[in-house]
């Protein structure tokens, strides 16, 4: 599965900024940061799927995003930075108290690819640990991780049974009804551009 094209330093610390901005923007006005793509480099503007990721001390405090790109990357990168601290059921809004020091990470995803196999086993011997991002669907039930888990999750038989539990089935849970589709993601945050200049 071909890697998408590598983002500049520069492309990442405006998409950075972008998310942050967003936020802040969120704060103050109660919605997110309507961006023009036409104001950004070309590298920013084709239509590109992301999640954007939070983090508070080292703990996760908010994550959204899309599988599927729909709009610009740096408009999908404004909407989901907002998302991530206003719109994520599993916290509360962030605060204008936490926003300075919020870590802010975001993955720029491949299209996603199904992945054909024949048993449990076939599909763990498939796994790129460190790499796929998978998304897991059996009828109704359906999940995703992004491939930063790996980082929590280093074992493949984990991070399965960890994607089947996200997606409310059993950790246990085989059907040959199951389908799984892989994608890859160029992955970055705060700390990677911290020497740029923005």
């Amino acid at each position: 599965m071909c890697s998408t094209e590598t983002l500049s330093h520069q492309d990442r610390a405006t998409l950075l900024a972008t998310a942050r901005a967003s936020i802040q923007h969120g704060l103050r006005h109660g919605q997110a940061l309507a961006v023009d793509p036409n104001q950004y480099p070309a590298t920013l503007r084709p239509q590109r799927a992301t999640f954007v990721t939070l983090e508070l001390a080292g703990q996760l405090r908010g994550c959204m995003g899309a599988l599927a790109a729909y709009q610009p990357l740096v408009r999908d990168v404004a909407a989901h930075g907002y998302a991530a601290a206003f719109d994520d059921p599993r916290f509360p809004e962030v605060t204008a108290v936490e926003f300075p020091r919020l870590e802010v990470y975001i993955s720029v995803l491949s299209p996603s690819q199904p992945l054909p196999f024949g048993s449990e086993e076939d599909l763990l011997a498939q796994l790129r640990p460190g790499q796929d991002g998978l998304i897991l669907q059996f009828h109704h039930h359906r999940a995703t991780f992004l491939p930063a888990v790996w980082e929590s999750l280093p074992d493949p038989y984990v991070f399965l049974a960890q994607l089947k539990r996200k997606a409310g089935l059993p950790l246990d849970f085989w059907s040959p009804e199951l389908r799984v589709e892989r994608y890859t993601s160029e992955y970055f945050g705060d700390a990677d551009v911290a020497n740029v200049s923005a």
